[in-house]
């Protein structure tokens, strides 16, 4: 009995050990890359120098104002950006949109996160609006397909306020008449 006792037990002993030995093992253990390059090693700071990791892939937006975490030993700093982001819209025309306004280390912009299914190029432009009059506006166009993208402002010096900035995007058809489809805003009210 204490045979089958002791057998079961090294059993479950070597059960629980496999994920710490693939996370020791780095990302890459059975084929798994977990995309952050390195497994416990690395987590703890304790990695070899010699190994690389992957660039890192840009936030979704309700997660940047987040992004800077925790630090680990030989990490460096990371500057915060704030973020403020009307809601996500969607039109008929399958297009969707989340506008937002971006600030870090003293610079202001804005960006706006679209997703463009109507099967059309089209056409956006993205207005960042400041105190005093301040505006600046950018073209961007917008190709077809289920992959979400990304129109943004230069980034300026901030004058004022982080809450006195306002972005809007408005997206429409690339001709003579240029029909609006999908208007968002970085203070658009959420629809009820």
């Amino acid at each position: 009995m204490n045979l089958r006792l002791i057998g079961i037990g090294a059993g479950v002993l070597i059960i629980l050990s496999l994920p710490l030995a693939g996370a020791i093992a780095g990302p890459d253990f059975a084929g798994q890359d977990d995309g952050k390059g390195g497994g416990l090693f690395s987590t703890l700071g304790l990695s070899d120098s010699s190994r690389t990791s992957p660039s890192p892939q840009p936030p979704a937006p309700a997660a940047e104002a987040a992004a800077s975490g925790p630090e680990r030993p030989g990490q460096a700093e990371q500057p915060r950006t704030d973020s403020r982001c009307g809601p996500e819209l969607s039109s008929p025309h399958g297009v969707e949109a989340q506008t937002c306004v971006l600030v870090s280390e003293g610079r202001t912009w804005g960006r706006s996160y679209y997703r463009n299914t109507s099967g059309h190029a089209l056409d956006a432009v993205l207005t960042l609006m400041g105190p005093a009059g301040r505006t600046v506006q950018i073209r961007c166009a917008v190709g077809p397909g289920d992959e979400p993208g990304l129109c943004e402002t230069p980034k300026d010096a901030s004058a004022g306020d982080p809450e006195s900035y306002s972005a809007v995007a408005e997206f429409a058809v690339p001709d003579d008449e240029g029909d609006l489809l999908l208007r968002s805003g970085s203070n658009s009210p959420a629809s009820g």
